[in-house]
């Protein structure tokens, strides 16, 4: 048999937002810990201005992390010409070049991925 509790909507949505406080608080610890640990990384407003205002993803991140094209060529092992390229918005970068950049950068490849919002 099933049991019911019939209470005010107001008791209930109350009830609710504390759940929701809840849940967001244990997410924030879980970031929190994750920060401490060094497992997270915070990202300067700058960058994430720089993204949001239309910044090339892979000049953005690849400035952020103090790198030359040449460098981060060296050390994805992606041509120096087809980084400039990626940069400029004249090439999307195969797949295989966008894992071997986002590995160099430390970030995920979806992070250099932009979005067609058309």
């Amino acid at each position: 048999m099933n049991e019911m509790v019939t209470t005010p909507k107001d008791e209930y949505l109350r009830l609710k937002a504390i759940e929701e406080d809840k849940s967001d608080l244990h997410s924030a610890a879980q970031i929190l810990g994750r920060i401490k640990a060094g497992t997270e990384e915070l990202i300067p407003a700058g960058v994430v201005d720089r993204l949001l205002d239309g910044g090339a993803p892979l000049a953005v991140w690849r400035e952020h992390r103090r790198l030359s094209q040449a460098e981060l060529a060296r050390q994805s092992g992606v041509n120096r010409v087809q980084i400039i390229d990626i940069e400029a918005g004249r090439k999307t970068g195969s797949v295989a070049s966008l894992k071997k950049l986002a590995t160099a950068l430390q970030i995920d490849m979806d992070d250099l991925v932009v979005a067609d919002d058309e």
